[in-house]
């Protein structure tokens, strides 16, 4: 009797070889430039969401006037987001960031167009009209996260209830302190954190920027090739740390002239000059913009997160509390302390966040930062930050929430209503936290 599947074996186990060398051949790319799967799921899932809301708007999404101002739209939120991946890790969450954004922001906008001037006797143009007014800020943003965070530490009351009860009462503490009145408008000096035509600093200063910016890439791949032959640790071939630079680089003078290739009529930066005082250049008919403020601070925080979640020993602390309190904590970590800090920090964070918002809107509103704690909770846990505590990244965080207010500005856009927005956040948010349960079962 003769076997006819005598080749089928063969044949499955050559199909399986073919396999096998394709998915090592995936495998070996993302070993050698150590590339997080996850954070490259996330960028690929942000490009396949801007194709599309592109193409069913007509092509009004991807243009350099919608991605500069959805660069400064995200930037508040992507502010607060670094702090809540470290407020996420240890197991806790903040409520309370929305309206203590609204409370700062009150603060600072009374403080600037009412209590200086009026009571002070501060003139108008004062250059520290804005700095006091944005030391206010800082400093009430760190005594709310320090109350909180007592709170939550030495009383061990639960994150959640404390942060609740914070969001209402911040939330009333902004409408009493005005009766629900609007403050406007502010600084000409603070609104320059908030963007607009004279909120960014123009081509020529963007472009050194992305240059610098460069610089210290090539600089950072070197200097980490260096510490691993030091500490004879594997190194990275040669050409994933090329492509690695390669495509930073690219990414980031990209974004640069994205962002010089957005003019304003220089008609429009001409008003705002007369106002201020300022000079404009001389003809032409209109004025490149170049990166927006609020977009370089977002930046500078993110990079000083990261070097705090990565580089210090606070950071460990947080990341080693979120794995295991307990044994954090009989290894001699006082992880009190550590959680006070850590709301503490979101506290200031809150603080330039609202600085950010009001400036932006040239004034201080009761509905500032409303909800704002639910985006900054999504884009944190969209940004790969576990629930369960003990792992996340501030870059996801950020990234988390350019995908978050593309979605809002894509729907914008396509004319959808705003209830049917909340729903397709909320569904984006379910999913996001179900891909993230899939995935740490099968690591």
């Amino acid at each position: 009797m003769t076997d006819t599947t005598s080749n089928t074996p063969a044949a499955d186990t050559a199909a399986d070889r073919a396999r096998e060398s394709e998915l090592s051949s995936v495998g070996r790319f993302l070993k050698a430039t150590e590339l997080d799967i996850r954070m490259l799921g996330m960028v690929g899932a942000l490009l396949v969401i801007w194709v599309g809301i592109h193409i069913l708007s007509g092509g009004l999404f991807l243009t350099p006037r919608n991605l500069w101002n959805l660069s400064v739209q995200t930037s508040s939120v992507a502010i607060m987001a670094t702090g809540m991946v470290l407020v996420i890790v240890m197991r806790n969450i903040d409520l309370s960031v929305g309206s203590v954004e609204g409370v700062i922001g009150m603060v600072m906008g009374v403080a600037q167009a009412e209590f200086l001037i009026r009571v002070m006797g501060f003139q108008l143009g004062n250059p520290w009209i804005w700095i006091i007014a944005l030391a206010v800020g800082v400093a009430l943003g760190l005594m709310i996260g320090a109350l909180q965070g007592f709170i939550i530490a030495y009383l061990e009351v639960p994150a959640f209830i404390v942060t609740l009860g914070g969001l209402l009462i911040w939330r009333g503490m902004a409408w009493l302190m005005t009766s629900g009145r609007t403050v406007a408008p502010l600084d000409a000096t603070f609104q320059l954190m908030g963007g607009g035509p004279r909120g960014s600093i123009g081509a020529t200063a963007s472009w050194i920027v992305g240059i610098l910016a460069c610089v210290a890439v090539a600089f950072m791949l070197l200097n980490g090739r260096s510490q691993r032959k030091r500490f004879k640790f594997p190194l990275r071939p040669v050409w994933a740390e090329t492509l690695l630079g390669v495509v930073a680089c690219a990414a980031i003078l990209g974004a640069v002239w994205v962002a010089n290739s957005y003019p304003w009529p220089i008609g429009i930066v001409r008003q705002y000059a007369q106002r201020t005082g300022i000079t404009v250049p001389e003809g032409g008919l209109f004025i490149a913009h170049g990166i927006a403020i609020p977009v370089l601070i977002a930046v500078t925080v993110g990079i000083v997160m990261t070097f705090i979640t990565r580089r210090t020993r606070f950071g460990r602390y947080v990341f080693a509390i979120g794995g295991n309190p307990e044994a954090a904590e009989l290894a001699g970590i006082n992880t009190r302390w550590v959680t006070m800090k850590v709301f503490m920090i979101m506290g200031v964070l809150a603080a330039i966040s609202a600085a950010i918002a009001s400036a932006r809107l040239n004034a201080s509103t009761n509905a500032l930062g409303t909800l704002d704690e639910l985006l900054v909770i999504a884009a944190a846990v969209i940004g790969g930050t576990s629930l369960a505590g003990g792992s996340g990244t501030v870059l996801g965080a950020m990234l988390g929430a350019l995908l978050m207010q593309s979605l809002q500005s894509g729907m914008v856009l396509l004319g959808i209503d705003s209830p049917l927005q909340s729903v397709v956040v909320g569904a984006v948010l379910v999913v996001a936290v179900w891909l993230d349960t899939v995935y740490r079962k099968r690591v």
